[in-house]
């Protein structure tokens, strides 16, 4: 049968829970949860094994503009000028609420427990960005030489980006759990950028990155020494605050890169899986995509530099931009209500899904890289006798709508088809799983695409 004769693709799972639109997405804990924000600040952490909430709060007066995992703290960013750090572990959720959005839940509902909260600028509707300090020998050694100071990993310190708080054209970079500011970039005085849109940063032991999108269509990688960046715990923080402020007029900024390729405001921008990272891409307001390479710092910035790619869709308003962990594909949401699905390595289009009515302004990928060796668990929140009964009798009460998917796993190409697990190397371990165990599997293992959009609904596609 003729491809072109299939009809469309569906979505796996439909998520109704939403009053409003969905801004932001977040796979979590292995793919057993979906974190999903909407225009109101509502927070809903889905269960992908049951396609039910575990956990529903309001985080936010406004928009919920990002977010991420660290650990087992959720780190939201609302448009009412607050960035918070939540305690929220799996076995946090069982006091929480999950009573959905859409259903009106009680003005005083239980939320989980803040470990940190910083106040930030939000005029540019511009998600934070987050990353992970990476350490060396160095880092553990005072700068004085005098006496050695207890060394920091990987999980114990991040870097928050964030607009400035006084110039909408330049960065804050924060410290957490110290909560220090730990630089600012100011705004490029060379070049007319307008205000930051989209922003992205990630580190090596003696080096921040910071990738940054403007109004006016231009990108930009900025490098800065992190010999003088402080390490100091939160408890040491008044001590060396003098100190700090010396250090960050010392601190020196170098540009890398730069490019316009837009001609319109840049909406989202991602970087390329690590390690290592080689290059970034970039949507707006436009119908351009492009792709941007990443370098090493140098004495001088190459104003002629070019992008690697650039590829002209006839879709403008393309945002969400996500990357697949694998590197493989990446997807964007549409303005026009469509998810599409490109080639990491050519960037042509593989696949538009049409199923939203309205925008979509979100998109994320489920981990690809060491979800399949996940060990199952199950889920704690359902009954096993209880789902067993609902598979005989197909019956249930959840949120999620299942579609078919038999005609679009024929009609769509399979580029990541060799790195899913094989049916064989998974089937004698299910024969001794639990029905609970084995949703929990399916959860951990399938490439799921989720995307957000204006009508409030969340879509789950497996197509790659």
């Amino acid at each position: 049968m003729p491809t072109e004769s299939l009809p469309p693709a569906q979505p796996t799972y439909v998520l109704r829970g939403h009053a409003t639109a969905v801004h932001a997405l977040h796979f979590a804990h292995h793919n057993r949860r979906l974190f999903s924000g909407d225009a109101d600040g509502w927070i809903v952490c889905w269960s992908l094994a049951f396609k039910r909430p575990v956990a529903v709060w309001k985080a936010h007066e406004s928009t919920v503009l990002g977010l991420a995992m660290w650990g087992d703290r959720l780190i939201t960013h609302g448009r009412d000028s607050r960035l918070v750090v939540w305690n929220l572990a799996v076995e946090d959720e069982d006091g929480l609420d999950k009573v959905l959005p859409v259903d009106k839940p009680p003005d005083h509902h239980a939320k989980p427990k803040i470990a940190h909260e910083l106040t930030v600028n939000t005029l540019n509707f511009c998600s934070f960005a987050w990353c992970r300090r990476e350490t060396s020998e160095q880092d553990a050694v005072d700068p004085t030489g005098k006496e050695r100071i207890s060394t920091t990993t990987a999980d114990d310190q991040i870097f928050l980006a964030v607009p400035n708080s006084l110039d909408s054209d330049g960065v804050d970079i924060f410290s957490l759990p110290s909560e220090q500011l730990t630089s600012t970039l100011p705004a490029d005085k060379a070049t007319k950028t307008g205000m930051v849109m989209a922003l992205n940063i990630h580190t090596t032991p003696s080096t921040l990155h910071l990738l940054a999108g403007y109004e006016s269509g231009h990108t930009t990688v900025y490098a800065l020494g992190l010999a003088l960046v402080p390490t100091t715990p939160s408890p040491q923080r008044q001590q060396q605050q003098q100190q700090q402020q010396q250090q960050q007029q010392q601190q020196q900024w170098q540009k890398l890169y730069t490019a316009h390729p837009h001609t319109q405001p840049i909406l989202s921008l991602s970087l390329s899986p690590s390690p290592p990272h080689t290059y970034y891409l970039t949507s707006s307001a436009d119908a351009t995509l492009a792709k941007h390479p990443l370098r090493a710092p140098t004495t001088a910035v190459d104003h002629a530099a070019a992008p690697l790619q650039t590829v002209r869709t006839k879709h403008a308003g393309q945002q969400g931009l996500a990357v697949r962990g694998d590197g493989l594909i990446f997807a964007t949401a549409g303005w026009d209500a469509r998810v599409r699905v490109y080639s990491g390595r050519t960037m042509r289009e593989l696949a538009v899904l049409k199923w939203h009515r309205e925008s979509c302004y979100a998109t994320a990928f489920a981990e690809v890289a060491g979800a399949e060796a996940a060990t199952p668990a199950g889920d704690g929140s359902r009954d096993v006798e209880e789902e067993e009964e609902e598979v005989r009798t197909g019956t249930g009460t959840g949120t999620g709508t299942t579609t078919t998917t038999t005609a679009r796993s024929q009609a769509l190409t399979r580029a990541g088809e060799a790195s899913k697990p094989s049916t064989a190397a998974t089937t004698h371990g299910a024969a001794r799983m639990t029905v609970s165990q084995r949703r929990e599997r399916k959860a951990q293992t399938t490439h799921w695409i989720a995307a957000g959009s204006k009508d409030g609904k969340v879509s789950l596609w497996d197509i790659y």
